[in-house]
């Protein structure tokens, strides 16, 4: 029995189709007199996300939040300083991936993108320039759950109009791979460009 071919595309948004440079942050934390490593670490803990990917308290507000827990080390307006100079960097978009999904998107394939993101989503698809390069967006704190719950990939594939056993799912993440597998969907481990070859495969129509 062949597979199905799917017809529509959801690409996770950070580690896909866009990317971080460390040194970034690095350089805040050398600056600031921070340990290495710390801003990623306050403000990914999960009691601090957890909400804002959920759409319960805003991305300003959780930026305060990883402030407020550097402030016993460097004090309350050099945290809020070396916050505000992290979060100006909105990271870049892989050339690769957004050419393919320009090109997906040409021969007539669905593209969405599925990201656990905050209210800053829109103003950074914008400044990344990719207003118009999907046709949905699927974002966990608007919809109010974050993958890899069944019902963010439900709502997902609503939004995309498409059953999920004809949606193919592209995550950097084991765990958002394994929870659309299991709410129907095909999904791929994506680890870098090279897998770009898998995925023009997998949406090629099967012959008849």
């Amino acid at each position: 029995m062949s597979r199905e071919r799917a017809t529509a595309l959801l690409l996770d948004l950070d580690g896909v189709l866009r990317r971080w440079d460390p040194a970034v942050a690095a350089g805040v934390e050398r600056e600031y007199g921070l340990a290495e490593g710390v801003l990623g670490e306050i403000a990914m803990s999960w009691g601090l996300l957890q909400p804002v990917l959920t759409g319960q308290v805003s991305h300003a507000q959780w930026m305060t939040s990883v402030a407020d827990a550097l402030t016993p080390s460097v004090g309350a307006d050099r945290a809020r300083a070396a916050v505000q100079e992290w979060q100006q960097y909105r990271g870049e978009v892989d050339p690769d991936v957004l050419a393919f999904v320009r090109e997906v998107r040409a021969a007539g394939v669905k593209v969405g993108l599925g990201t656990n993101a905050t209210d800053l989503l829109d103003a950074d698809l914008a400044a990344l320039g990719l207003v118009g390069e999907l046709d949905v967006v699927v974002n966990s704190s608007a919809i109010g759950v974050h993958k890899p719950a069944p019902e963010y990939f439900r709502a997902a594939c609503e939004a995309l109009g498409t059953p999920p056993k004809r949606v193919l799912f592209v995550d950097d993440e084991d765990r958002a791979v394994s929870g659309a597998r299991a709410a129907g969907l095909s999904a791929f481990r994506w680890s870098g460009p090279e897998g770009l070859r898998y995925l023009r495969a997998a949406l090629e129509p099967t012959p008849d």
